[in-house]
């Protein structure tokens, strides 16, 4: 059983940079065809300082912690009976390339279903641009199997 007192457990801070080339592949990747998000004419032309993040790009960003495992062993997943169950989003600002952004993630959950065979992780991260301004919420479940 996961322990339930890691409810509230608010893992350390990191910063990342958008970076263009990155944000373009991603948008690629992904079959993005608004030209805003690799063009940055088209992104001036729109409003924004630079190329926008694509909508879920801030997903890849959360993996780009010093060690993306390590909250995986702390909260003491089986990773191979883990499942990555959701994913969602909240946006309040936008955020484009050569934003500095930083995520505080904490466990806003854990329950389990079918008498436990099932457990459930709940992780909320917050993204913040250097002023302090809330960019977005990321909300991610994930489900482990129990034998």
């Amino acid at each position: 059983m996961i322990d339930r007192a890691l409810i509230g457990k608010v893992f350390p801070a990191y910063s990342v940079e958008a970076e263009k080339g990155r944000l373009r592949f991603f948008a690629k990747v992904i079959g993005e065809t608004d030209p805003i998000f690799v063009d940055e004419d088209a992104a001036q032309a729109a409003g924004y300082r630079s190329l926008p993040l694509p909508p879920t790009f801030l997903f890849a960003m959360e993996l780009d912690r010093p060690d993306p495992m390590a909250w995986f062993r702390e909260v003491g997943f089986d990773l191979a009976r883990l499942l990555h169950g959701e994913q969602s989003f909240n946006y309040y600002l936008p955020a484009c390339a050569g934003d500095t952004l930083t995520f505080v993630s904490r466990i806003s959950d854990i329950y389990d279903k079918k008498n436990g065979a099932l457990e459930f992780v709940i992780k909320e991260t917050r993204v913040a641009d250097p002023a302090g301004n809330h960019i977005a919420d990321l909300r991610s479940v994930f489900v482990q199997r129990n034998p």
